[in-house]
């Protein structure tokens, strides 16, 4: 939230600040939602709207329409939100009935994500460790080629990688604390010896370079105290992929963004348990865990992405059902 929010101006907003207290109360950042009720607020406003009951589905289809989304995700994110709030009128007895009538716009299908197997991934880090520094920037490719690798090989959000301090590190139970993660929970992440080596080395230098910290400062900085945001991050992998013809994306496939380490991490972890003749049906929950996900159904869509997943998944199955299907047939 900002330090002076904007007042809400029309007949909705004694109950959109309400509900977005509400939404907040419970543990919610909900700041987009806020700013499509904002836009929202503005409409009705625009419109002199003076009562409640002068809200109806024509004019909520008219706010969607005026809000052009090319993509179905984002006009469907508008109004699944706008839906959710007049829901919430409806159970305050606000109102009788919701005016939100329109249905989702059918999405097409879900491009899958560009994966990156240890050779990309190492051709990755190998040019983020490579980048200059800058005036404003030093030692940019030790933070980079770390920040990166912990997206790889621990599967961590780019604004989690942000938002690490040098005290989130625990080297005695090798654990990265990871802080107010999405949906505001807090994890524990843990960590093998490789990446405690790298934890180890990095830290070694940082304290080299500007003496001995206290912990509660950012893990990766170029200015004291401030770290490194999710955007620079962004920025610098998409500056290293755009120019290299080995991350092109095949057809049918996304082109690579920092969340696609995530993507490979899931992905990654998987394969080697089906190749380790490891159940995972059973093991999905602590690898949904791990992530940081609300529910395994949210882990389990990575089973479908890869050709190679998909093979595994059926030798599985094939060694699972053949002895059913020879005892029927004999």
């Amino acid at each position: 939230m900002s330090p002076n929010p904007q007042p809400w101006t029309s007949v909705l907003g004694e109950d959109i600040e309400r509900y977005v207290l509400h939404k907040r109360a419970l543990g919610r950042k909900y700041v987009t939602e806020a700013a499509a009720l904002r836009l929202l607020d503005r409409f009705v406003c625009e419109r002199d709207i003076g009562a409640l009951s002068e809200i109806d589905s024509a004019l909520i289809e008219d706010f969607v329409g005026s809000r052009r989304r090319a993509a179905a995700r984002s006009h469907n994110h508008l109004l699944g939100v706008a839906r959710c709030f007049f829901d919430w009128l409806v159970v305050q007895e606000r109102i009788e009935h919701s005016p939100v009538l329109t249905g989702p716009r059918r999405a097409g299908q879900r491009p899958v994500p560009f994966l990156f197997d240890q050779t990309l991934a190492k051709r990755l880090l190998d040019a983020a460790r490579a980048l200059p520094d800058r005036s404003t920037a030093r030692y940019r490719g030790q933070t980079y080629h770390l920040a990166f690798a912990l997206m790889y090989t621990l599967g961590l959000r780019i604004g989690e990688v942000s938002r690490l301090q040098v005290r989130d590190v625990d080297f005695e139970r090798r654990v990265l604390w990871v802080r107010k993660t999405k949906f505001a929970k807090d994890r524990l992440v843990p960590f093998g010896p490789r990446v405690g080596t790298a934890l180890t080395g990095y830290l070694s230098g940082l304290r080299g370079r500007a003496g001995d910290r206290p912990h509660r400062v950012p893990l990766f900085s170029f200015r004291a105290g401030h770290p490194v945001c999710a955007g620079a991050i962004s920025q610098t992998f998409h500056h290293i992929v755009t120019g290299d013809p080995v991350f092109s994306p095949p057809p049918g496939t996304s082109p690579p963004r920092p969340h696609c380490l995530r993507h490979s991490f899931a992905v990654g972890t998987l394969l080697r348990w089906y190749r380790a003749g490891i159940d995972v049906s059973e093991r999905l929950i602590h690898l949904s865990t791990f992530l940081g996900h609300v529910s395994p159904e949210s882990t389990a869509w990575y089973l479908s992405i890869t050709e190679e997943l998909l093979e595994q998944a059926s030798q599985r199955f094939e060694r699972y059902a053949l002895p059913a299907v020879e005892g029927s047939v004999s």
